[in-house]
């Protein structure tokens, strides 16, 4: 506060020796700073201002530094190097000065300066004295004024931040990590909300403060949250005395805690409460007008926060129901395989998506792996999910191929009342030969990490999406091969374990693969640590996880089988079925006798389809034993046997059976119930002769 109608101060030229009386009657002190020297001389009167005694100040103007605060003392340099430069002959200013006790008083100085013939400043001199009752209204004033700017400001502040809090817990951390409860002078906070006639408390106060039965209170119970919350209307105590003639009941469980008064407030949203808010101060007693009104402005932002936060928070549970309600509730146990899964749930939205997994228990020592994504982050997109996922289920339990699974997967979606798709990956895995039969609709590559830990991605080509595929007339959905190994694994995942903001799907991958070389060995540890990177960066969308690691020694005494089912007028089908024998045939390692094996199978099964009514189910099988030997098996539903005739003139049909007794080492024909079971067999070499 600088003194701007300050005169010329009129002082003796020999100055301090002959002080003058009237200053020390006015209880003034006077200075005498010698620029050139930088020392300052102050009389006792001064020293007392300045609450220093003699022997506390050793001449230099430093030495005031400990009774100045900080931006006192900056406002006061700027003021004084400003008159030493403009040329001003005096100057006066008050500011601040902090006792020894902590007080602050308010202190006023005058002084003029003298200049040498060139007007170079040469020395200041100057009174200072106490002004604190000279400015005591008018700094009430001013305090005042700060302190409700101040509070108001903080409440400000404080809204601010709760618009961006979605959880209960979002409300209580930006009330706790603002630092408003420390502008306003409050310890700690509870919190309780109104649930079912009931405060549940959901934020403690300090530590150790927790009373044994109060987690839940009833309304009509003595406590300050449920007064609060029966009478709507905010509850000061204003000191120790007041707490415990008014609570008998709770005080004597936090007496120790120091509590000097409270603030407890209803949380009143759209007319009703919906719970209470309680500030703790230890330092305090009392509540001014102005500091119940910003307290209740407070407490009236808190409650529509809170009321959003709880709506998030029902919407969450309920959505996080219908999501577990829509996944498997447990993972089989698949002889064979070590299996481990998860879900890690979005950052935006409802917190719930339509990611899925799903292992599904195939006849023949097959096992059906299936992870999918449908678009959204909402309750639709997972009752969709739930909804793919269990006609995928039923599809691939029926015995159609993978691509058949996955094209009326597509159809069936397309036929839905909704705008959605889907991205999907379907594996089916036979764990007696390691053939993995995938299927691709969209969706991001597998990856495969072998035993010694490397890792590396599975190129897989695919087909449309879920849906887009049945609209624009576009199901056929390629079948790729992988050979699974005992201890390798198989990766299945969703986008959301890859993207990352401000990089492309390659880099997502790249360090996917990295995080899984260097991952745990164990499968539920590696799932675990994928999932907590996911965590640790951030990751906006949800993520489904599925690994598929094939277990040593588990191939049955047959050496290994695959089965198809080929529904008759089904091109797809028998696509699909000449791709499993050739893939079974690769696996298995026939040698040279690949082609021919093929040729038989490919004749068997349209012999089938031909000149029966149903369809046809082909299965291909090792033989154990001194003669390793791989069996095709076509049965279907007529009972009447093949003959052998001639070829016609054509030279096209009659040859099948001629065919089979050429190239196989046997053949025959077996009754099955009401149908029949056309076999060959075909001498193959060992593994180690292959290798």
């Amino acid at each position: 506060m600088v003194d701007r109608a300050a005169g010329a101060l009129s002082l003796p030229d020999d100055w301090p020796a002959d002080p003058d009386l009237s200053l020390t009657l006015n209880r003034m002190g006077s200075f005498d700073w010698d620029l050139v020297s930088g020392l300052m001389h102050m009389d006792t009167p001064a020293l007392e201002v300045f609450d220093l005694k003699p022997g506390e100040y050793d001449g230099h103007p430093a030495s005031l530094a400990i009774r100045v605060p900080t931006d006192e003392a900056v406002r006061l340099d700027t003021m004084v190097t400003q008159a030493l430069k403009n040329g001003s002959e005096n100057y006066g200013a008050y500011f601040r000065i902090r006792r020894r006790d902590g007080v602050l008083r308010w202190t006023h100085t005058q002084a003029c300066v003298r200049r040498d013939h060139t007007g170079r400043p040469v020395r200041i001199i100057g009174i200072v004295r106490d002004a604190t009752e000279e400015l005591a209204d008018s700094t009430a004033r001013f305090d005042a004024d700060v302190e409700r700017r101040r509070q108001t400001s903080v409440v400000e502040s404080t809204t601010a931040a709760l618009a961006h809090a979605r959880t209960v817990h979002d409300v209580i951390d930006v009330l706790k990590d603002t630092h408003g409860l420390e502008h306003f002078g409050a310890t700690s906070l509870v919190m309780g909300l109104l649930e079912s006639g009931r405060i549940h408390l959901v934020a403690e106060g300090p530590e150790g403060s927790f009373v044994p039965g109060t987690r839940y209170t009833r309304v009509d119970e003595d406590y300050p949250m449920s007064e609060v919350v029966r009478t709507l209307a905010p509850r000061f105590i204003e000191s120790r005395e007041d707490f415990a003639q008014s609570y008998p009941v709770l005080w004597p469980n936090i007496r120790h805690l120091g509590i000097n008064s409270a603030a407890y407030l209803p949380l009143i949203a759209q007319a009703r409460p919906i719970g209470a808010l309680g500030l703790l101060y230890s330092d305090k007693t009392g509540f001014s007008s102005e500091e119940r009104n910003l307290l209740v402005a407070l407490g009236s932002s808190i409650a529509q926060s809170l009321q959003r936060a709880v709506l998030y928070d029902q919407e969450h549970d309920l959505a996080s129901g219908l999501q577990q309600a829509m996944l498997p509730r447990r993972i089989p146990d698949v002889p064979g395989a070590q299996i481990a899964v998860r879900y890690r749930s979005a950052r935006i939205g409802r917190d719930i998506g339509g990611d899925w997994y799903d292992i599904i228990a195939l006849p023949g020592g097959r096992v059906g792996a299936v992870i999918g994504d449908v678009q959204g982050h909402d309750t639709d997109a997972a009752a969709v999910m739930g909804q793919l996922r269990i006609v995928l289920r039923a599809y691939a339990a029926e015995g159609h191929t993978p691509a058949t699974v996955m094209a009326r997967a597509s159809v069936f979606l397309n036929e839905l009342d909704t705008e959605r798709f889907a991205t999907c990956m379907y594996a089916e895995v036979d764990l007696s030969t390691g053939v993995v039969q995938v299927v691709r609709a969209g969706h991001v590559d597998p990856l495969l990490r072998d035993t010694d830990g490397s890792c590396r991605r599975v190129p897989v080509e695919g087909g449309l999406p879920l849906g887009l595929s049945a609209e624009f007339g576009r199901l056929e959905y390629p079948v790729s091969t992988v050979e699974l190994d005992p201890g390798q694994t198989l990766l299945l995942y969703t986008d959301g374990l890859v993207e990352q903001p401000g990089a492309d799907l390659d880099d997502g991958m790249q360090l996917l693969s990295a995080l899984v070389r260097s991952g745990p060995r164990d499968l539920q540890m590696l799932a675990d640590h994928l999932c907590d990177v996911v965590e640790e960066r951030g990751g906006d969308d949800d993520v489904a996880l599925l690994l598929l690691r094939r277990k040593g020694a588990v191939t049955p005494q047959s050496g290994g089988r695959l089965q198809q089912h080929v529904a008759q007028n089904d091109p797809e089908a028998l696509r699909s079925a000449r791709h499993m024998v050739r893939a079974a045939v690769l696996a298995w390692g026939a040698g040279d006798r690949t082609d021919e094996i093929e040729l038989v199978a490919d004749e068997m099964i349209t012999n089938a389809l031909m000149h029966t009514d149903g369809g046809a189910i082909v299965t291909v099988r090792v033989l154990a034993g001194p003669d390793r030997r791989l069996r095709v098996e076509v049965e279907d539903r007529s009972s009447a046997l093949p003959r052998r005739r001639e070829a016609g003139e054509s030279g096209v049909s009659g040859r099948g059976l001629l065919l089979i007794d050429r190239l196989a080492e046997a053949w025959g024909v077996e009754s099955r119930g009401s149908g029949k079971c056309v076999w060959c067999e075909f001498s193959i070499p060992d593994r180690q002769d292959i290798r």
